[in-house]
């Protein structure tokens, strides 16, 4: 889920493309013919993309904005090297579709990644560890040419008049914005940046990871992928996890975090909390779930 730096804007964007199965196969028999026979089918629609699956084994995923464009062109560019050294799957792109046929954007043939998204299905305790694994191993230092990312990996200070702005709103529509987690948020925002910057997820909320029997199967949604604060992906920790052990089990298996960057964590899982409960209170309930787990999660602390 893609959001501008301080945008206040409540709800999901609308399309600005008309996709749908018909148009999916024309690309496919314009660019890829020796796919255009395998079966077809929309899984999902998100902020920024549309997914389809496309036989057993893969996935077509498409921009259905413009904003969204870009962020097919980073997963293009960088997932293929970078999958190789993760410790979970990810869907690096296998083929690349061109705009063509009226529509503007890159788009992308993946690979199909088994389990449901972990809003539905959460992890195992147990995956707490395996996790903190998978984040270090995406936790390295990022070439120079790395996407930037305005909105994500970014000092909270920068984010402030948004989260803030959400919070107000959330305060006369909810009772999750406590005063706790109003101490949780300013004190992350204080809270001194004491890492060098690495690869980043960027996005890594419970609709971008996979689940299958407890177990996480695939990390997903790659397009906000940049350099920035580990503290904007360990907020996942708070997003996955239920219970208190697990998170605790997850921070100690990454190892060697600064009580600033645990600060940090708690607060980009406060603002993707907020953001997705806002935005979610307006038309989608699925992520106004999400954002009131994780607020509650923050609430009872590590």
């Amino acid at each position: 889920m893609t959001d501008a730096a301080t945008s206040l804007s409540s709800g999901t964007p609308a399309a600005e493309f008309t996709i749908d199965e018909a148009f999916v196969s024309r690309l496919l028999a314009d660019q890829h013919p020796d796919l255009a026979h395998l079966p077809l089918r929309v899984v999902d629609t998100g902020w920024d993309n549309a997914m389809f699956r496309l036989g057993d084994d893969l996935a077509v995923r498409l921009p259905r904005r413009a904003a969204a464009a870009a962020l097919i062109a980073h997963e293009q560019r960088w997932l293929p090297c970078l999958s190789k050294e993760l410790s979970l799957p990810v869907p690096a792109p296998c083929r690349v579709g061109r705009p063509a046929l009226g529509y503007p954007c890159l788009w992308s043939v993946l690979p199909w990644l088994t389990g449901v998204t972990a809003d539905h299905s959460e992890p195992d305790s147990s995956q707490a560890g395996p996790f903190a694994g998978f984040l270090r191993s995406l936790h390295v230092p990022a070439p120079a040419d790395a996407p930037i990312n305005a909105a994500r990996g970014v000092p909270l200070h920068q984010r402030a008049i948004m989260v803030e702005a959400r919070m107000q709103r959330l305060a006369g529509r909810t009772d999750l914005i406590t005063p706790r987690i109003r101490r949780i948020w300013d004190e992350a925002v204080n809270a001194p940046l004491d890492v060098a910057p690495t690869w980043l997820h960027g996005d890594l909320h419970p609709r971008n990871a996979l689940v299958e029997d407890g177990v996480i199967t695939g990390i997903i949604d790659w397009g906000d992928m940049t350099s920035g604060d580990c503290a904007t992906d360990l907020a996942s920790i708070w997003m996955l996890f239920a219970k208190p052990h697990a998170r605790q089990n997850a921070l100690a298996a990454y190892a060697n975090v600064s009580d600033a960057t645990v600060q940090r964590a708690q607060g980009w899982a406060v603002l993707f909390g907020v953001m997705l409960l806002d935005t979610g209170l307006s038309d989608n309930p699925r992520n106004a779930t999400i954002g009131e787990r994780i607020l509650r999660r923050v609430a009872d602390g590590p």
